[in-house]
């Protein structure tokens, strides 16, 4: 044993607060700081291994490998404040110099064919010297020695964990999982890549982050130990295809593996499409107890081969089925027809000439339906509430600022309660409206692929929630946006959504607010509009709808908006495009203080309050408003400009852009047809003065929301005659085609056909010529006994309209 000098640990060297927080948690390792400062530990060696010995008589030992090859004498359970109170006190302390005889930082255990981080071309140098930093001095000891203390930031060089063998990550998790893993690569998974001096791959079930160089033994995964250990394999593959295809992404998704399946293999879908097919010749209306037995089949089928999207989509199908023998509010025949067109839709891309990629992009990897999760900490990023008859339905949107990725819980409740009432409602141990707006850290917390998260009711797995004052600026890249311009382009990017990922909260982001612009009240859709603004200028729209189970939503969006609290520095919610911007609806928005929660909002605590929205003038080239000189957000005054894609009209119909030349919006084939000019939203209606040239100027009132009256400096909007037929064509074509779906296209009524050529007529007249020529197959295939090219028609025209609406 040596009492003198320590050898050289990179891995220990290599740990920050950051990585040491990871391992075990942030209080842990406060407290073990506090103990170190006060009075560290006699340290000592035994060839690698590092032995710390306290006051108190505790022993603990470190040798390399990781934490969890740590022990200690004190008996806890994982790891403890002795173990981490080690590598404090080791940081501090005086190192020898690298000899032949201390081995360098390497993996849970060394593979014989070499060092245990060979790196890929790309990347040799990056870790060759992140090695070196971490072996070489960092300054004078107490007694003359090198101090190991952790490398700063600014030494931290990017590397790949694609460099790891096959034999150190076997010896890392074990045969077995590693078999595990081969099964899902042979199916083919997607992950996204980030590089950096601590490389992260976000799997569909869990995140997975390497936090030394070189060394496997402290990679940390959202995943409980020892539960999915199998994620760290797929993670070192993922780099090794990011390595080869996108060397120098920064942040990168790419697909791995699928050898096994060839161009000819099909979709694994061809009975659950059948099965749709008949559900779609019989409709939801003729849907039998039979039927049902069915459906468990395919579910059953689907589960046993990991199809993971179809599986959701199909279960989803079979609920609605119910639903509507049940006669439950449930039952809405748009969803009905949007399920059975997806599977036709997952089936058609997973068979097509794409590939293994493509094909595990679009039905999911053979991954576990839950995944249990080692402590975790989540911001809340706010809440919507539903309500279908007598149930009330909450989801909690939770931002995990290590991944980057949003998480929904979900509870509901058989009550006429609303929002308001629904806040207090308890759940893990708090208030729906604490964990709604506050930090969430918890043991309990089991993920499924979708990112769906279950909190779990557990006496030794604790979970706490702290208030949070909406400090998102430390939220990663991607989940917080501070350029509108790039998530537009972002989401033109998206494939569409009948074949995206069936994951949840996807399109939850949190936009930094520069500037608040013109604020719109539509009483007739009892919606309220807000513009926007970025630091670069760039526009966004935040749109709010009244609902009777959130009565206080829209006076707590236009206070929050308005600056009552404060100004208003970020808004949490779901973003999509419409007419050419950036449309976010509000789960949460932060100013000074905690976060307003529009849905769990009373009216009461944001009507009486005075209004803070004062218009001011707008410039004379529609340029972005600016800020009132006692720094309060920026407004600009009721100036609507004609045609503005960005603001909708009293029945909630967004603006057409015009390009200027008569053309529209794409069609769902990605063309641009013409469009007639009454095609264009009017706006002479809008209840001011207009022109030919110039933008409308509205009449400004004060309304209240939900009630007669309103709030000051909210622009009333209410336009009776603006009529976008481009949207009214295809809602009127989505409509019928779900009908259909709904009745079976066995029990169409005599005068569906007409309807059928009306539509049709109308789709053309607009310009959308391949959704009209989708309706006319559709009549062709129709027939008394209509077989399985009748469903195909169905599915082609349901999905190009479907589409062509997601484009308006």
């Amino acid at each position: 044993m040596n009492t003198g000098t320590l050898p050289v640990r990179a891995d220990l060297r290599a740990l920050d607060a950051d990585a040491l927080a990871a391992l075990a948690n942030r209080g842990l390792v406060k407290r073990a700081t506090r103990e170190v400062e006060r009075e560290p530990p006699a340290l000592s060696a035994d060839g690698s291994a590092i032995i710390a010995e306290f006051s108190d008589g505790v022993r603990a030992t470190l040798p390399q490998g990781g934490l969890e090859q740590g022990g200690c004498t004190c008996g806890a359970t994982g790891v403890c404040r002795h173990l981490i109170g080690l590598i404090l006190a080791y940081q501090t302390a005086p190192a020898a110099a690298p000899s032949a005889s201390t081995p360098p930082a390497s993996s849970s255990a060394p593979s014989s064919s070499g060092p245990s981080a060979v790196v890929s071309d790309s990347s040799s140098s990056g870790l060759a010297a992140s090695r070196d930093a971490a072996g070489s001095p960092a300054g004078a000891g107490p007694r003359g020695g090198s101090v190991a203390a952790p490398v700063r930031a600014s030494e931290r060089i990017a590397w790949s964990p694609g460099a790891f063998t096959d034999d150190q990550v076997t010896a890392r998790i074990g045969a077995r999982l590693v078999t595990a893993a081969r099964r899902a690569e042979r199916a083919g998974y997607t992950a996204r890549v980030r590089r950096g001096p601590v490389p992260v791959v976000e799997l569909p079930a869990a995140t997975v982050r390497f936090l030394v160089p070189g060394d496997l033994g402290y990679v940390h995964t959202d995943a409980r130990a020892g539960v999915r250990d199998d994620v760290i394999a797929l993670a070192v593959w993922a780099f090794r295809v990011a390595d080869e295809q996108q060397p120098d992404a920064t942040d990168c998704v790419i697909d791995v593996g699928g050898a096994g399946t060839g161009p000819n293999a099909g979709s694994g879908l061809e009975a659950l499409v059948e099965f749709a097919a008949e559900v779609l010749r019989g409709g939801a209306v003729h849907s039998g107890a039979g039927l049902a037995a069915t459906a468990a089949g395919q579910l059953t089928a689907l589960e046993r081969a990991g199809l993971r999207w179809p599986l959701d989509a199909a279960t989803e199908l079979a609920g609605q089925l119910t639903a509507y023998r049940d006669r439950s509010a449930r039952y809405s025949p748009e969803l009905f027809a949007d399920l059975l067109a997806e599977l036709f839709a997952r089936h058609r891309a997973a068979g097509a000439d794409g590939g293994a990629a493509a094909r595990a992009r679009v039905l999911g990897s053979e991954e576990a339906a839950e995944t249990p999760l080692r402590r975790v900490r989540l911001d809340g990023l706010g809440a919507r509430v539903t309500a279908i008859d007598d149930e009330r339905r909450v989801e909690i949107f939770h931002g995990q600022p290590a991944s980057g990725v949003v998480l929904v819980s979900q509870r509901q409740w058989t009550t006429p309660d609303d929002g308001p009432a629904l806040a207090r409602r308890r759940i893990a141990g708090t208030t729906v409206a604490a964990v709604a707006a506050g930090t969430l850290v918890t043991e309990s917390a089991v993920r499924s692929a979708s990112r769906a998260v279950r909190l779990s009711a557990s006496r030794v797995a604790k979970s706490t929630v702290t208030a949070s004052h909406g400090a998102w600026d430390g939220l990663p890249d991607g989940l917080l946006v501070r350029d509108y311009a790039r998530l537009a382009a972002d989401l033109d990017a998206m494939p569409p959504r009948p074949v995206r990922a069936r994951v949840r909260a996807e399109l939850v982001r949190v936009l930094a607010i520069a500037q608040v612009g013109a604020t719109h009240y539509s009483p007739g859709a009892q919606r309220l509009t807000v513009e926007i603004l970025d630091v670069h200028g760039n526009p966004a729209t935040v749109v709010a709808t009244h609902a009777a189970v959130a009565p206080g939503r829209l006076d707590a969006v236009a206070a929050a908006l308005g600056g009552r609290r404060g100004k208003p520095r970020y808004v949490a919610g779901s973003v999509h495009r419409s007419g050419g911007r950036v449309v976010i609806d509000p789960y949460a928005i932060a100013a000074d203080g905690p976060p307003v929660i529009p849905d769990l909002a009373t009216a009461a605590d944001f009507a009486t309050t005075p209004a803070a929205l004062t218009s001011t003038t707008a410039p004379a080239d529609g340029g972005p408003a600016t800020a009132p000189a006692d720094g309060g957000p920026a407004t600009v005054s009721a100036v609507v400009p004609e045609g503005d894609p960005g603001v909708s009209d009293s029945a909630g119909r967004s603006g057409v852009p015009d390009s200027g030349d008569g053309r529209g919006v794409p069609d769902a084939a990605g063309r641009l047809d013409a469009v007639d000019s009454e095609g264009r939203l009017g706006a002479s209606d809008a209840g001011g003065d207009s022109d030919a040239s110039g933008p409308v100027v509205v009449d400004v009132s004060e309304p209240t929301f939900g009630t007669a009256g309103g709030a000051a400096g909210v622009e009333v909007w209410d336009s009776d005659d603006g009529t976008d037929v481009l949207a009214e064509a295809v809602a009127a074509a989505r409509d019928l085609l779900a009908e259909a779906a709904h009745s079976g296209l066995a029990h169409l009524p005599p005068t569906f056909a007409a309807r059928l050529s009306s539509t049709r007529g109308l789709l053309a007249r607009v310009g959308l010529h391949r959704v009209a020529s989708a309706l006319d197959e559709v009549s062709a295939k129709l027939s008394p006994d209509p077989g399985i090219d009748a469903a195909n028609a169905w599915a082609d025209a349901y999905l190009r309209v479907s589409l062509a609406a997601d484009l308006l």
